[in-house]
């Protein structure tokens, strides 16, 4: 997927940590110069449109005459067809802007997502990452739309104000610009108060959101545990909070707001007062002296909003910071410039310069550990994988079985040493090139929002219904489809849900199948299905490997006898290797967890 951006890193104004969206901005610099002069231009005729008021006053009302009229309403009225043409285009380009921003935003980072390895996510959580992309994004690009487009009109309405009522009389001038400090010095202490009560109202309501799903999706452990009262009281306890912090809040708020119509009020008081004896004095006219109203009135609020922009500004650095955090953080596995140049990258690939894999595999002198580890998982570890070996990794929950299998999806680099695909390291080909050969089943099967079909083909994008339904004959997996109203175009809800956890697995198994990869990777991807649908696999299993390399993580060891090298691990380390009938001769860990295994099945059995 391209976008219209350019390298964040080009980025060298800092504006309130702003000037680093200009790859986000340039490409769009002629919409946004179009907005702050239309938005200006507004401002212009919006200060400009009280002089028509005085004119009227001062020849047409004081004059008692009429003559004249008719220019004089045309001109008006042209003025605020104008003033609305150019507002029109202020807003629709503010609109465009803030929708393209936000797009090429979101695009970049969920795009810098996929380039990221397994690593970043196992170090970061959904919801902190969902944050970057979707809140982030969307607070900087109101930034910089509408806050623009309003900050522009409420400056040059200030600055033409200011202008014009020195021009007109400056003395009577002061008695609106004196309240200008009073307004900006509250704005900026209620900002302050604002801003904080806001943020924990925001997170209050976070915690009720949070408690508020918890009590839904987990209301069968609460009756089963029946803590349904401590969860009210918990519960009680957070909308109380919210209740109260939310009334200070619109406490500030409404004190605010009263201040700041209070301060308007004095400045037209004593216009009123200083520009009523002026007026009576013939120094300045009737006219002027509405001009002057209309200023002190509608002055105020934009002095508030600047106040109020100032901190936007200050807020929104922080979401600026986490965006270009995220989109500067550095894969720990990426391909070398050379290897990009012949192979491709991860959205521009060039399969035409892929080799075939045959599915030879080799750990030579392999040292890692993981990039947030402490201690090495492996140490100088050597093993040969002819093509159509059946590996098979057995231990304990959470022994590190993955280790093996991350290393040959290059998930993760090997600290020292190489891993070598058909004799050659796989750094020398690209991580698109190697994934493609891949055919990788999860012990919790992840399918997409969709329908059958649409999940199938991830794995085959030019597969037939044929081959589709036979890829799911061969697992056994056909029987869903066919019970599926809609067959292969039945949507399957978000991540599958409408279907259950061993229907997920067989749709995965199929998907699978469909890419015809050469190294199959099996992390306990039957510990989800019945007793009898796992045979039925099983068997498709042994048939559908057979010239395939396949590395099988098993937690049920019956599955594995017939593997042609068993690696047990233990304590994050390969300490056992063989084949089922050797390892159960050295009477070792393997020899023990088969039996402790065997003993466990036969008390279920006999219960």
């Amino acid at each position: 997927m391209k976008n219209n951006v350019k390298d964040p890193s080009a980025a060298k104004v800092r504006f309130f940590g702003l000037g680093k969206l200009r790859p986000f901005l340039s490409p769009y610099r002629r919409m946004f110069a179009a907005m702050i002069v239309c938005t200006v231009l507004v401002g212009v005729f919006n200060t400009i449109l009280p002089l028509f008021q005085q004119y009227a006053f001062d020849n047409f009302i004081a004059g008692n005459t009429l003559h004249g009229l008719a220019p004089f309403i045309l001109l008006y009225i042209l003025c605020l067809l104008v003033t609305m043409v150019l507002d029109f285009i202020a807003s629709y380009d503010c609109c465009k802007l803030e929708m393209y921003v936000l797009r090429d935003m979101r695009r970049t980072a969920f795009n810098h997502l996929q380039t990221l390895s397994v690593s970043y996510f196992n170090v970061n959580s959904v919801g902190r990452i969902h944050a970057r992309v979707m809140s982030d994004t969307s607070s900087i690009s109101a930034i910089i739309s509408w806050d623009v487009y309003q900050g522009g009109w409420n400056l040059t309405y200030i600055l033409s104000a200011v202008v014009i009522m020195l021009a007109l009389d400056p003395l009577l001038a002061l008695c609106v610009i004196v309240v200008v400090p009073l307004v900006a010095v509250v704005s900026c202490y209620f900002q302050r108060r604002l801003t904080v009560l806001n943020r924990r109202v925001r997170e209050i309501n976070s915690e009720i959101t949070g408690g508020f799903n918890e009590g839904i999706t987990g209301v069968e452990t609460s009756k089963t545990l029946a803590i349904e009262k401590k969860l009210d009281k918990k519960f009680f306890s957070s909308t109380e909070r919210m209740r109260r912090e939310g009334t200070r809040l619109g406490h500030n708020r409404a004190l605010f707001y009263t201040i700041i119509a209070f301060a308007s009020s004095v400045a037209l008081a004593l216009v009123l007062w200083y520009g009523g004896v002026l007026t009576m004095d013939g120094v300045i006219k009737l006219g002027t002296l509405t001009v002057f109203m209309t200023y002190a009135q509608g002055i105020m609020s934009p002095v508030q909003w600047s106040v109020d922009a100032i901190a936007d500004l200050i807020t929104v650095k922080v979401n600026v910071e986490r965006l270009t955090a995220l989109l500067h953080t550095k894969s720990d596995v990426v391909d070398a410039p050379e290897v990009i140049e012949k192979y491709g990258g991860t959205f521009d690939p060039k399969k035409e310069n892929w080799e075939p894999l045959l599915g030879d595999v080799e750990f030579r002198d392999v040292t890692f550990r993981y990039p947030d580890g402490e201690e090495y998982v492996l140490e100088h570890f050597n093993l040969k994988v002819p093509q159509g070996t059946n590996v098979a990794i057995v231990g304990e929950t959470g022994a590190g079985k993955s280790t093996l299998v991350n290393l040959v999806c290059r998930f993760f680099e090997p600290t020292e040493g190489q891993v070598l695909i058909d004799g050659r390291d796989a750094r020398e080909r690209s991580v698109g090139w190697l994934h493609s050969h891949i055919g990788y089943v999860l012990q919790t099967p992840h399918l997409f929002s969709g329908t059958v079909r649409e999940n199938l083909l991830y794995g085959r994008q030019d597969a037939t219904d044929e081959q589709l339904m036979a890829a799911c004959r061969s697992v056994n997996a056909d029987r869903i489809v066919n019970r599926l109203e809609g067959g292969l175009d039945s949507y399957i809800g978000e991540g599958g849900n409408n279907l259950s956890t061993g229907e997920k697995q067989l749709l995965s198994f199929a998907r699978a199948i469909l890419a015809d990869p050469a190294i199959f990777v099996l992390d306990e991807a039957t510990s989800s299905i019945d007793t009898l649908t796992e045979k039925l696999i099983q068997d498709a299993i042994e048939k559908l490997m057979k010239g395939r390399t396949s590395f099988v993580i098993a937690h049920r060891l019956s599955t594995i006898r017939s593997a042609d090298v068993i690696l047990v691990v233990h304590g994050g380390k390969i300490v056992e290797r063989g084949r089922h009938e050797e390892l159960l001769k050295k009477r070792g860990y393997y020899y023990n967890l088969y039996i402790k295994q065997f003993r466990e099945e036969q008390v279920k059995c006999s219960g």
